[in-house]
């Protein structure tokens, strides 16, 4: 998930993140979750400064108001990024990247996670270094004195000495301060595996430099036809450098079968949702339960904690406990090395390789997807894997879909969600990112949450008492809906003969005797898709009691292609041969099947899409949409073209999508006319010629992105209101509001929000989980188009999906229902009832109205807490950063600020109005 976006909103004018990575700054023994992003100044004079901007960060960095400026670190003459790897570990692929940052005045260490992202993240770093020509003068970075200003603790830079690793690593690859190039790859192009006694350990002692080679070495490696091997994975997974060398790259991927042949490897893929308890007794019997050791273990855990604190921050003890518990559970018979780990609040997958096979994994990347509350929440969502292995491309997906009986819907659409929103950027940034779908192998574990309907209870127990699965199994949700082909459609399942792995009284075999008396059910699945996969056994492990599920297992036989050496230098030989009799200056040229876009009828969070073709001549090129002169991206806000870059080769095709999606960044200007449905965008031909495309169309207003005043003055729909009249009432300023003498009366409190509270209001006070679980798209599509045309006895929604709808206009609001200019004086005066009191009088006249009817729906909502589970802490987290926004513009808070900001809104919910 690119977390630049997060960092962009807390900049200034003039100032731009270039990119972000998330890391581990390590402290001695201590290890803190920063968010490094470099930022790019553009001075007067028409030179460029950069800068390290560090962050810490709640969850996955979304939006500006999850992320706190910790330190600024100007990238000076004196500045260096080395990547260095520890002393006396063998150092193996797919391995956390150390880098040590270095100034006059400082040092920190970083751990960064292996991957495209953090690859680009040191090569933009290294571009930005200002090196040590003479002629050019000295960084001055008079831009960042505002920070001082804004946040005087901050200092550019402090030094630290408990981060300072001392000594010196002869040989490292520099990464700036006019170093040697690091793109490169190990020596033999191979990663050596770590000792079984270091698995797991990913904190180093010490430090030393890991090999690489230059650039040129890399060229010269292609262009020799000496390749080995063991070099091919990492080879082919490397950044190319030149259009000759992208060719290569294609024609072996054409040629893959002259070279490879498929050898099979044993892959061990387990699912346990764990319910928020810590690892009580020893995992073998799940994980190590088959004779022969697995080559590769995949291993998911949902639920991991369900705390408030991992719901709504990121991080949480449980990752270590299991992680400990997994990796002293793997089969006794052989060694492993950790490949990586991912985790998304709850959601967490292992990936294990034994050691030897180690040298051949390569390209692997990891992502997160959050489908909870807003679509961001991770408390549901998805977490993946992908990597090489010898010449077999893997995806390992593991999931935690909604819950509940009734919901198969949104389970659907998580489903979906996860697939189209899962990408994975490629070592080689001139491709387009990865989706689940373009591998070789998907396997997908998790639990997907679908149980048995259409049965009771009783019914349900006593066919699992008979062991009659196959009858119980025609009533499984998955089953039905992958029959209707609304999900999972071309995966496979093994047969079920094992019993529901859902729910049972923790610590015990018996079904669960709580008052909610859960129906029996096969929650936790495991499915695949790819070609020379079979299955050898597919079970539950009843042995293990700690959670109220019981872990899944699936052991398969994977065919994977392995490189013949001798084969493969042959192949690699005729190519380069044929490419040296093509070789020509010839000028590229394409055609493109459309190049005017019209999008009709655009409205607010819903994606519109439209696909032209790019038909290439006799010349292989690489394409790219690039920015307008004085303009930071090759398109507006609102739209995107995938892929937005790539190659062709001769006589080939490439579908590209141009997508138009309306959020709250981009709404309020297209709803005041400030900005249109118009853009050109440029396509440009390394070595050839420019395109230019046309973008128009019309957006439909919305009251999603209005301000509350200028709502409250449109008593009509506001899509049977003339745009003039839109454009005048959305740039009305606020304090404008509160004087009506030249306005038609306005109401008290916006219509759209009166019309969602009081739906909720009647229906959803005893409602389970409000706020927190997700609703469906299509019905707040639905409860969108009912408030925009005024259209209230038509709405037909599910309690969540209005529930939602209600965060996401509070969201929307281009000024909060707290004003910004309220905002430090509300966190100065938390925990003091009566000053806040006085704070909120004096806001404007709307603004402080919805504020008081929010509150009271909120203290409505609380008196029913019995039966919906709502408490006072969940409301504040929840409404905090909704109502109470930090300025634009100004330095996001630190951890403890926004906790003040959720203790002022606690306040409301629980005294007396």
């Amino acid at each position: 998930m690119d977390q630049s976006v997060a960092i962009q909103e807390t900049l200034a004018e003039g100032e731009y993140c270039v990119i972000a990575v998330q890391g581990v700054l390590c402290e001695g023994d201590s290890r803190q979750s920063r968010l490094l992003g470099l930022v790019r100044y553009c001075l007067e004079h028409g030179g460029q400064e950069h800068a390290l901007f560090l962050y810490t960060h709640r969850r996955m960095a979304i939006t500006g108001d999850d992320v706190s400026l910790d330190q600024i670190v100007p990238v000076s003459r004196d500045f260096t990024l080395e990547e260095v790897s520890p002393d006396g570990e063998l150092y193996i692929l797919g391995s956390d990247v150390t880098v040590q940052l270095d100034t006059a005045e400082l040092s920190l260490v970083f751990q960064l996670p292996f991957g495209s992202q953090t690859r680009m993240f040191l090569h933009e770093v290294a571009r930005a270094c200002p090196g040590f020509d003479s002629a050019t003068r000295d960084p001055e970075f008079l831009w960042l004195s505002r920070y001082r200003c804004a946040k005087p603790e901050l200092e550019l830079p402090t030094p630290r000495g408990c981060n300072s690793v001392p000594g010196t690593w002869p040989g490292y690859a520099t990464i700036g301060g006019g170093g040697s190039n690091f793109d490169g790859l190990r020596p033999n192009g191979k990663g050596l595996p770590v000792d079984q006694s270091s698995r797991g350990q990913d904190k180093p002692e010490s430090l030393q430099p890991r090999q690489n080679k230059s650039k040129s070495e890399i060229t010269d490696m292609v262009r020799s036809s000496t390749i080995t091997v063991s070099d091919k994975a990492h080879i082919l997974s490397m950044q190319k450098f030149g259009l000759r060398d992208t060719i290569v790259k294609s024609h072996l991927v054409q040629k893959e079968e002259d070279y490879t042949y498929i050898q099979n490897f044993r892959f061990f893929v387990g699912t346990y949702n764990v319910n928020g308890q810590s690892p009580k007794e020893c995992l073998r019997p799940w994980l190590s339960d088959g004779v022969q050791a697995p080559d590769v273990y995949c291993v998911g855990f949902q639920e991991l904690d369900l705390s408030k604190e991992a719901f709504f921050f990121h991080d949480t003890p449980k990752e270590e406990e299991w992680f400990k518990a997994v990796s002293e559970g793997l089969h006794p018979d052989a060694k492993y090395a950790k490949v990586k780990l991912i985790r998304l609040v709850g959601i967490m997958l292992l990936l294990y390789v034994k050691q030897e096979h180690a040298a051949y994994v390569s390209e692997v990347e990891a992502e997160t997807v959050g489908t909870g509350i807003m679509g961001r929440m991770g408390n549901k969502g998805g977490v993946a894997i992908r990597f090489q292995f010898h010449n077999t491309s893997i995806c390992v997906v593991n999931s935690h879909l909604a819950a509940h009986i009734e919901e198969y819907e949104r389970r659907n659409q998580d489903y979906k969600d996860i697939c189209s929103r899962m990408q994975f950027c490629q070592l080689d940034s001139s491709c387009p990112p990865l989706t689940i779908s373009k591998h070789d192998v998907i396997l997908w574990l998790g639990d997907l949450n679908y149980r048995i309907e259409e049965l009771d209870v009783e019914k349900v127990k006593k066919l699992i008492e008979e062991k009659d699965f196959q009858t119980l199994y025609a009533y499984d949700q998955l089953k039905i809906q992958v029959a209707a082909k609304t999900v999972f459609e071309g995966f496979t399942e093994g047969e079920l003969t094992f019993q529901p792995t859902y729910k049972y009284d923790t610590g015990s075999d018996d079904w669960d005797t709580s008052e909610k008396c859960r129906a029996p059910a096969w929650c936790d699945r495991i499915l695949w898709k790819g070609k020379n996969i079979t299955q050898l056994s597919y079970q539950s492990h009843m042995a293990l009691k700690t959670s109220d599920h019981k872990p899944v297992s699936s052991v398969f036989d994977i065919g994977v292609r392995v490189v013949n050496d001798e084969l493969y230098r042959k192949t690699l030989e005729e190519i380069v041969r044929s490419l040296d009799k093509m070789e020509n200056a010839n000028i590229p040229s394409v055609s493109l099947s459309k190049r005017e876009f019209c999008f009709q009828n655009v409205k607010y969070m819903q994606l519109k899409v439209e696909s032209f073709t790019i038909h290439n001549g006799q010349v292989p090129c690489h394409f790219e949409f690039i920015n307008k002169p004085d303009e930071e991206s090759y398109c507006k806000q609102w739209l995107s073209a995938n892929p937005s870059r790539g190659f062709l080769l001769p006589d080939s095709d490439i579908e590209i999508e141009l997508e138009l999606f309306v959020n709250k960044t981009t709404a309020t200007k297209l709803n005041s006319g400030e900005d249109k449905i118009e853009d050109i965008l440029v396509l440009h031909l390394d070595r050839g010629k420019d395109y230019f495309l046309s973008v128009s169309g019309n957006y439909l207003p919305s009251c999603f992105g209005s301000p509350i005043h200028t709502l409250c003055y449109m008593r009509e729909p506001i899509l049977d209101l003339p745009l003039e009249t839109i454009s005048e009432l959305t740039l009305m300023p606020i304090r404008t509001g509160d004087d009506c003498s030249q306005l038609e009366s306005p109401m008290e409190i916006p219509k759209e929000l009166w019309m969602m509270v009081d739906y909720l209001y009647r229906n959803a006070v005893q409602q389970e989980d409000l706020f927190q679980q997700p609703g469906l798209r299509s019905e707040f599509e639905h409860v969108r188009d009912c408030l925009d045309t005024g259209m209230i006895d038509n709405l037909s929604a599910s309690n969540h999906s209005v529930a939602e709808a209600l965060l996401l206009f509070l969201e929307s609001l281009p000024e909060p229902v707290i004003c910004y200019s309220a905002y430090h004086n509300c966190l100065e005066c938390s925990g003091n009832y009566t000053a806040s009191k006085q704070v909120i009088s004096t806001l404007p006249t709307f603004y402080k109205n919805v504020f008081h009817y929010l509150m009271a729906f909120l203290q409505e909502l609380l008196k029913n807490s019995a039966k919906n589970h709502l408490d006072e802490n969940i409301l504040a987290s929840i409404f905090g950063s909704l109502l109470l926004r930090n300025p634009a513009g100004h330095q996001k808070l630190d951890m403890t600020e926004k906790k003040k900001a959720q203790e002022f809104i606690h306040q409301f919910l629980c005294n007396p109005l």
